[in-house]
Parts: structure tokens; sequence; C-alpha cells
């Protein structure tokens, strides 16, 4: 019988939620990462790949991998491809995910910045949030990925409002830069063990 508890690690862009998830993985937890794991089943998953191919054309693949700019040129600003998309892509990492946590025993994570928006939130057991301040959110992806403060005010602005994640989550997480996250990262591992 499977006994594998499920954490569900979910925060804006740029609140750390894969910072405190790789700090719990090197602590021991298996950690699955939608978004790496929704990348390759694009290009690995024999039914994805034909609705893909059946929606946008064979040329959405290009050298047996998915054209990732092709794919979100069609996609921005077009909510209904969106969904569409997503309505091929999130079942199948549903599936993924399930017969990966059933491998396991003992508790794995499932870290998705979109945990609530695409209903992984229910294959979860508890949901651990992990919450910026949105200033310093905004200067950390504008540091990281280079894009001026409009684009990425757009990027936050698709996603969920985290003060509604905040209520919905489990357990919280600052990552404000104030209060050090290995202290109450420890905490979390040790409140769930």
């Amino acid at each position: 019988m499977n006994r594998t508890r499920k954490i569900g690690i979910t925060g804006g862009i740029g609140s750390g939620k894969s910072v405190v998830a790789t700090l719990l993985e090197t602590m021991g937890l298996p950690l699955y990462k939608a978004d790496d794991e929704a990348k390759r089943l694009y290009e690995t998953d024999d039914e994805v790949r034909s609705r893909m191919a059946s929606l946008f054309g064979k040329e959405i693949y290009r050298g047996g991998h998915i054209n990732r700019r092709l794919l979100a040129s069609l996609i921005f600003g077009n909510p209904d491809l969106l969904a569409r998309v997503n309505r091929i892509i999130h079942p199948a990492v549903k599936r993924d995910f399930e017969a990966w946590s059933k491998r396991l025993d003992g508790i794995c994570l499932f870290e998705s910045a979109i945990l609530y928006e695409s209903g992984f939130d229910k294959q979860v057991d508890l949901v651990l949030m992990v919450y910026a301040p949105l200033e310093l959110r905004l200067q950390r992806v504008m540091a990281r990925d280079g894009l001026p403060r409009e684009a990425v005010e757009n990027r936050i602005l698709n996603q969920m409002d985290d003060e509604e994640k905040c209520r919905r989550a489990d357990y919280l997480i600052y990552n404000d830069d104030r209060q050090a996250l290995l202290p109450q990262t420890e905490k979390f591992l040790a409140s769930i063990s």
C-alpha cells in the first residue's frame, strides 16, 4: 500500500519556492518539479505530442523537440489557446506525478508556481506557500532574467494573487530577506515528519 504523503510547494514568480524546494530535497525529500516535468512530457509523451501536433500542426515540433518560442508566440495573449494547451499538458503531468509518487514511501514534494490555478492542489495532502513581498519579487526577477519591470509585472498579473495563495495554504515560509530560510524550512520539515 502506498503511504506517500504529498506536499505541494508554491509561490509567485521570484518568491523563492524553488530555493525552498531544493533545500527540502537536500534534506532527503524526493522532489517533482512540475515545470521541468511538463517540458519533458511535451517531448516524450506520445499522447501529448499527438494532441499538440493536432492543435498547432507538426511545425510545433522541430527536430523532435517542442518549439517553445513558437508555442509561446501562439499562446501569448490568447487565453483560449492557453486553456486548450493546459487541458493537454496538465492531465499528463498529473498522471506522471501519480506514477512517480506511487514508487515512493514517506513524503514527497510537488513544486508548481500554478499549483492552485492548475488544480494540482487537489493532488497533494498539504500546501506550503513561499511568500515574498511584491517589490522584492519584482527586483529578484528583473535581476535574474534581465527583464524590464513592466514585463515582470505582466508575468505576476498572470498568476493568482499571492495573498489568495497564502489564505489557501496550510503552511507559510517567508522569504523576505529578513527571516532566514533554512531555520523556517527545518521547522516545516520537523512539523510534517
